[in-house]
C-alpha cells in the first residue's frame, strides 16, 4: 500500500478510539449512581463519577482530613478530569485492539505468535502494577508526608486536585513502568537487544532505574522511592531469566563456510557479499 494509504487506515483507527473514549467520558459524566433518580428525574442526582471519588477518598484519607477547592472551578475541573481519566481506562483495550489490528497485516507468522503473549502479559503487569500503585504504594506516599503536617503544626487540609492528581498519576505512572519488562523480552526475543546489556551493567542500571522512581514518586521520600524500586528490580531479574531462554534457543551454526561468514550478533550464517544478516537483520559491516 502507498504511505499515504497506511496514514488513512490509522487515522480510521485512531477515530474509533478517539470515539470509544468520548463516548466513556461522557457516559461516566452523566451516569447516575443509582437508580433513586428515576422517582424525579428533574432534580440533581449523584453521578457515577462522584461515587467513585468518594471511594478513592475513604479509602486513601483518614476521616481527620479536609479536602478543599481553593478556586471555584476546581470541584468542574477534577470532575471533567475524573471522568476522562477513567474514560480512557475503559477505551484502552480498544486501543490496544486497533493498534493490533494495523500491524497486523504486516506480521511474520512467528512474530504474530509472539504479540498474543506480549499483549497478555502487558494486559496483566497493567492491571499488577496499578493494582501496586493505588493500594500500597499511593497510601504509603500519603501516609508518610501526613505526619509532617503535624510537625510544622499546619493544618491537616489538601487541595482536591493535588490529592487526585497524585492518586491517579501514581497509579497510572505504577501500571507502566509494571509492563516495561515485557518490551524487553520482546525486543530479545526480536534480537534486537541482548541480556549482556543489563547482565554486565547492574549497577549502572538499578542506579538509572532508582533515579526513575524518584522521578515516579517525588512526594513519597525515600522510602517510597525503594517501595516501587524493590518490585522493579525484581521484575528485570525476571524478565532477564526470561529472555536468557530465547537467546540460548536461537540457532548457532557451529561451522564455517567457504562461502560466508557467521553474523556477530546472532550467529546466523551470512552469504558472502551480504551486508545484512537474514536472522536478525544487523549490518556486519
Amino acid at each position: 500500500m502507498p504511505f499515504w494509504d497506511h496514514v488513512n487506515e490509522l487515522a480510521k483507527r485512531l477515530k474509533i478510539v478517539l470515539y470509544v473514549l468520548v463516548a466513556s467520558t461522557v457516559l461516566f459524566m452523566v451516569l447516575p449512581s443509582d437508580l433513586s433518580f428515576l422517582r424525579n428525574p428533574l432534580q440533581f442526582y449523584d453521578p457515577l463519577v462522584a461515587l467513585m471519588l468518594r471511594q478513592i477518598r475513604a479509602q486513601m484519607l483518614p476521616p481527620t482530613v479536609k479536602l478543599i477547592g481553593y478556586e471555584v472551578t476546581a470541584p468542574m475541573e477534577l470532575y471533567l478530569v475524573a471522568s476522562f481519566v477513567f474514560g480512557f481506562v475503559v477505551s484502552v483495550p480498544v486501543l490496544a485492539y486497533e493498534i493490533y489490528r494495523f500491524i497486523d497485516p504486516a506480521l511474520y507468522p512467528q512474530e504474530r505468535r509472539a504479540v498474543y503473549p506480549f499483549v497478555l502479559s502487558f494486559t496483566v503487569l497493567f492491571v499488577v502494577g496499578a493494582t501496586f500503585g493505588y493500594l500500597i504504594l499511593t497510601p504509603f506516599m500519603i501516609w508518610a508526608l501526613f505526619p509532617f503536617f503535624t510537625a510544622v503544626g499546619a493544618e491537616q487540609i489538601v487541595s482536591i486536585i493535588d490529592f487526585y492528581t497524585m492518586v491517579f498519576v501514581s497509579t497510572i505512572i505504577s501500571g507502566l513502568i509494571f509492563t516495561w519488562p515485557v518490551f524487553f523480552v520482546l525486543l530479545v526475543r526480536f534480537g534486537i537487544l541482548q541480556t549482556s546489556m543489563i547482565r554486565n551493567n547492574r549497577k549502572y542500571v538499578y542506579a538509572a532505574m532508582y533515579i526513575v522512581t524518584a522521578f515516579v514518586t517525588p512526594d513519597g521520600g525515600p522510602l517510597a522511592d525503594v517501595m516501587l524500586f524493590l518490585p522493579m528490580l525484581v521484575l528485570t531479574e525476571t524478565a532477564v531469566y526470561v529472555a536468557r531462554r530465547y537467546e540460548k534457543s536461537q540457532p548457532t551454526i557451529f561451522t564455517a563456510s567457504n562461502t560466508g561468514t557467521r553474523c556477530k550478533f546472532c550467529g546466523a550464517q551470512v552469504e558472502a557479499g551480504k551486508a545484512f544478516c537474514d536472522a536478525c537483520g544487523k549490518a556486519q559491516l
